[in-house]
């Protein structure tokens, strides 16, 4: 009995693929296996980066609160310390988005604080 291979379903697959790495160099666009690899690997890079990017976030808030509690005359750690001592409790990414957009209330904030 001849072997039974199910084409339909692995071409369909390999195409599906293929259809994901549009737009790679080279080989990465249409020859399977090496378009399958540099999908594959950019799932893992996917996975890895979306943990990362909080990471990076964090920096930038923590950058951007540092420099404006500076302007203020108060370093970044002795801010932070002051907030938690006076029991405010907001978190970074608002803190950096108020000393950014909205000077005067990180002002206030800082002034509470001192």
């Amino acid at each position: 009995m001849p072997r039974s291979v199910n084409h339909v379903a692995s071409r369909a697959k390999r195409k599906r693929i293929l259809k994901l790495t549009r737009g790679y160099f080279g080989a990465r666009k249409n020859v399977w296996t090496v378009a399958k690899n540099t999908w594959e690997k950019g799932l893992t890079y996917a996975y890895r980066d979306r943990r990362n990017k909080k990471r990076n976030f964090r920096a930038l808030w923590i950058q951007r609160i540092n420099a404006a509690a500076r302007q203020e005359g108060i370093s970044y750690s002795k801010l932070m310390g002051a907030l938690t001592k006076a029991g405010i409790e907001i978190n970074r990414k608002v803190l950096a988005d108020l000393a950014l957009n909205n000077p005067e209330a990180f002002k206030a904030i800082v002034a509470k604080v001192k």
